[in-house]
């Protein structure tokens, strides 16, 4: 007599077609330990009458566990979990891309007493306006002049943090009802925010420095003209491939944008890790620009500051959005960034920064040993590309593990496309925790030959395509 399956049928609470929502549920669990290695699942046909669904729902998520890695299926048992022990409670995270942490307890320590003196009451006595403090607004100014771009304070909103920016971006110059063009593989939360906002999107081919502006014009040339079109997009260290635009490149996608009067949105929240002193696109097209920026990749995640710079004419129009959903940052965090900008602070952390970002990068490089993989040296990340399904497979298994990883598909504008990779965020753990993850990861690779190097994303740059 066969085994009854311990699992209590479920299907995932998100808005997806049954099979999505099956394989979630299940693959939850495995990852999780809630069913643990060698677990029986239902049968096909008992399963698919306790959810309501058909029959071949079942059958389709089965076969995309299998291929995952997450189950086997025995002639004549069933299906089974595949893993053969759960995790544990200790997970080493590799799947959020932030700084490694390089802050000394005793600088933080003497600037809250220095600011102590001298901070505004009235910051915390009364609400902020719209975009934020001006006092506040002309700090973030002065930081982003060391970044290349010139911006008027009263052109500049404030928010808690560079998603928001982005969100509010993303309003402004596309709406519900337009379109955004952006990187076929791009930074997942901007992906989450567009999604949650039901917005038209559609993926550009990229190479070696980012967006290829052949590309974009062949897609700017083949979309509707009528209603809102932007290009979001991240010139400086792309999350999650690295790439980096060089002066041509920057200048081109520029001139297309204009041509075809688009808005661009310009991601520069990893500008401030690089030292090649590029022109944000924001410099080069101030007109057609929304520059997105933020204190939490540059100097630590627990400056929740977000900076948008706007073009021309849309002060009103974002004032108007923030009179519903009030983003100003925290008066503490303006006065701890005035203070650095002062002394000197933060270019101290940003040399700590690059030089913990290149010892990450370099471990990354030599433990994996995979000539197919995408670094930079300032970079929080490297980037190893892989076809859609061996990467799920592969994230599963490192889950199993006990290392978390970025899904795939949080990536990927288009989430059937075959081009795909894996994300190793290296700034997070410990390095002697890092050093470990890392060593695990190059083992797993090495035992699954069918895992890395397939379906390469980034394409070769041609050789005028970079000054």
């Amino acid at each position: 007599m066969l085994l009854q399956s311990p699992w209590v049928p479920r299907l995932a609470d998100i808005e997806a077609n049954a099979t999505e929502r099956l394989v979630l549920a299940l693959a939850d669990d495995i990852i999780e330990g809630r069913l643990t290695g060698g677990a029986r699942l239902p049968a096909h046909r008992d399963l698919a009458w306790k959810l309501g669904v058909g029959l071949g729902t079942v059958t389709k998520a089965y076969a995309v566990l299998e291929r995952r890695g997450l189950t086997r299926s025995v002639k004549g048992r069933g299906t089974f979990v595949a893993l053969q022990e759960a995790h544990g409670d200790r997970q080493i995270d590799l799947s959020s891309n932030a700084p490694p942490a390089t802050l000394n307890p005793r600088i933080l320590a003497k600037t809250l007493t220095g600011i102590a003196r001298k901070i505004d009451a009235d910051h915390f006595n009364l609400y902020a306006p719209p975009a934020g403090h001006v006092e506040h607004r002309r700090v973030l100014a002065r930081w982003l002049e060391t970044l290349g771009l010139s911006v008027d304070p009263s052109h500049l909103v404030l928010t808690s943090g560079a998603r928001q920016a982005l969100a509010l971006a993303f309003d402004l110059a596309c709406g519900p009802d337009g379109l955004l063009l952006t990187e076929r593989i791009t930074y997942p939360g901007a992906l989450a925010l567009l999604r949650r906002k039901g917005c038209r999107m559609q993926g550009v081919e990229i190479d070696t420095e980012g967006m290829v502006p052949e590309a974009l014009a062949e897609a700017l040339g083949g979309t509707e003209p009528h209603g809102r079109r932007a290009v979001y997009l991240t010139p400086t260290l792309h999350n999650p491939t690295t790439a980096t635009m060089g002066a041509a490149r920057r200048q081109a996608i520029a001139d297309i944008c204009r041509r075809a009067g688009v808005w661009i949105i310009e991601d520069g929240v990893y500008a401030a890790s690089d030292p090649g002193g590029l022109l944000p696109l924001a410099s080069l097209a101030p007109d057609i620009s929304f520059h997105v920026n933020g204190l939490s990749k540059s100097l630590g995640p627990g400056l929740q500051i977000g900076v948008l710079a706007l073009p021309e004419g849309q002060k009103d129009a974002a004032e108007r959005l923030l009179q519903d959903v009030p983003m100003a940052p925290s008066a503490l965090s303006c006065a701890v960034v005035e203070d650095w900008l002062t002394t000197g602070v933060i270019s101290s952390i940003q040399r700590d920064l690059r030089h913990e970002a290149r010892r990450r990068s370099g471990l990354a490089v030599s433990l994996l040993g995979v000539s197919e993989l995408i670094s930079h040296p300032d970079a929080y990340n490297v980037w190893l590309p892989m076809e859609r399904d061996a990467a799920n497979r592969f994230v599963s298994i490192a889950a199993a593990s006990g290392i978390k990883l970025t899904a795939p598909e949080s990536m990927m504008v288009d989430r059937q496309d075959q081009a795909s990779g894996i994300r190793l965020c290296l700034g997070s753990p410990s390095f002697d925790d890092l050093t470990g993850a890392i060593t695990l990861l190059a083992g797993l690779l090495r035992r699954r030959p069918d895992a890395a190097g397939a379906n390469i994303t980034i394409k070769q740059k041609r050789p005028d395509s970079h000054e």
